[in-house]
């Protein structure tokens, strides 16, 4: 959870909230597992990720779990009018053209912060086959925080959380890990079935990314 501002929240984003609350709660989705309650900081790493609907549902779940997600958005996008509504409803400014880029922008966020709840999806973009890029696990092991993995099932309408699960260095066998904990959540989902065999193939040196 960001550190809590001293103004008030934005009307504006105090009416998006609201909205999506009652649109998580219209549509009668619920919630399998549980986000951490003693843990203050940790990556989730969500998939699929197929619609912009994924993220009105995933931030009703969290609402109902008392969790603010945070997520990253092009530091641009937190200039002018806009910027504190970005930052209300739990976004960090990256810069990707300072030294160290991405990863180490967010090591400085995990390590100046009480909470903090960083939501990445994997996959990239809707359009994404379902191999998944290593950012999430570069910022997890940078920032020494745990990994929470996200579901959405769309024909259940139901979001799932993992236990959290510490990185261990090596990429290949956390990735099979998460793969196969995907694969019991929705087996036959096409996309998971490709990060499976994404896992297995850095594992045999086939694939580094």
């Amino acid at each position: 959870m960001p550190d809590k501002p001293t103004r008030k929240p934005t009307l504006l984003s105090r009416i998006v909230r609201r909205i999506i609350i009652w649109i998580y709660a219209w549509k009668g989705w619920k919630i399998e597992g549980s986000l951490p309650k003693s843990i203050k900081k940790y990556v989730i790493a969500g998939a699929p990720h197929t619609s912009n609907w994924d993220f009105v549902f995933f931030a009703g779940a969290t609402h109902k779990e008392k969790v603010q997600p945070n997520f990253m958005g092009k530091h641009t996008l937190f200039q002018g009018m806009m910027r504190n509504f970005m930052l209300d409803m739990g976004g960090i400014g990256v810069d990707r053209s300072k030294k160290g880029g991405t990863i180490e922008q967010l090591k400085q966020e995990f390590e100046s912060r009480d909470e903090l709840n960083l939501v990445i999806a994997c996959e990239g973009t809707r359009s994404s086959d379902g191999k998944w890029k290593s950012g999430f696990y570069n910022i997890a092991q940078a920032a020494g925080v745990p990994i929470v993995l996200a579901y959405a099932d769309n024909a259940k309408r139901t979001i799932g959380f993992s236990p959290p699960m510490m990185p261990t260095g090596n990429y290949g066998e956390d990735l099979l890990r998460i793969a196969e904990w995907f694969r019991s959540k929705i087996p036959d989902l096409d996309r998971y079935k490709v990060l499976e065999q994404q896992a297995r193939d850095i594992i045999a040196g086939k694939n580094d990314v």
